[in-house]
């Protein structure tokens, strides 16, 4: 049988901002998704110029 990190046994804990209410575990993800989001606007692409310079030759 497969022993879990940590207990999840339980019930989560909650945030609530007004009307809005939200668990905690779900908050974590959603903020690692947009943390990726943003990191993968700002790592550039491979320079592909210096590749078609090769082929030119």
């Amino acid at each position: 049988m497969f022993l879990a990190v940590l207990n999840l046994n339980h019930p989560a804990h909650f945030l609530n901002w007004g009307p809005l209410s939200i668990s905690i575990p779900n908050l974590v993800i959603i903020l690692v998704m947009v943390f990726l989001f943003i990191l993968a606007l700002m790592i550039p692409f491979p320079n592909h110029s210096q590749e078609n310079k090769e082929g030119e030759k």
